[in-house]
């Protein structure tokens, strides 16, 4: 549902203003309330209401005496805020989020399908650079023949 590789920039308010195409997707899919939370590799994971509680039944079934589940979802659920985007499509992420993806200014948003993943830029290029030469490979190991 959500697709595409977009640059942004935090304004001076600290907020990010979603790009138009997202907000379309949103619209369409009745969307209104998001919920943003420390993501893997460094970046933060954005979900729709529907789909963030989805996420939440599956990982809350995680045995809590597993201690890895309980360090996952501590993490995980701890740093989640939802926000409903202004007339704008801005949404001000936290700080401490903000802090975690070392997201300064410059930010990459990129639709991952169920998911909107914010990146700082210099780590999405990064990621981006060190990654695009196995993708081939990776599909090979993912990716069953029909």
């Amino acid at each position: 549902m959500f697709y595409g590789e977009y640059d942004h920039s935090i304004d001076n308010k600290g907020r990010l203003i979603l790009p138009s195409k997202l907000r379309e997707v949103a619209k369409g899919n009745f969307i209104e309330k998001f919920y943003i939370t420390r993501g893997l590799d460094k970046c933060l994971f954005m979900f729709g209401e529907e789909e963030w509680k989805a996420t939440e039944q599956k990982f809350k079934s995680m045995s809590f005496t597993k201690q890895d589940a309980r360090k996952f979802n501590r993490l995980y659920f701890s740093g989640a805020a939802d926000m409903v985007p202004d007339k704008q499509g801005r949404i001000l992420i936290p700080a401490y989020l903000k802090d975690y993806a070392a997201i300064k200014r410059d930010v990459v948003i990129i639709g991952v399908s169920n998911r909107i993943e914010i990146w700082a830029k210099d780590q999405w290029q990064e990621f981006y650079r060190s990654n695009l030469e196995s993708f081939e490979e990776t599909a090979e190991k993912l990716i069953e023949e029909a």
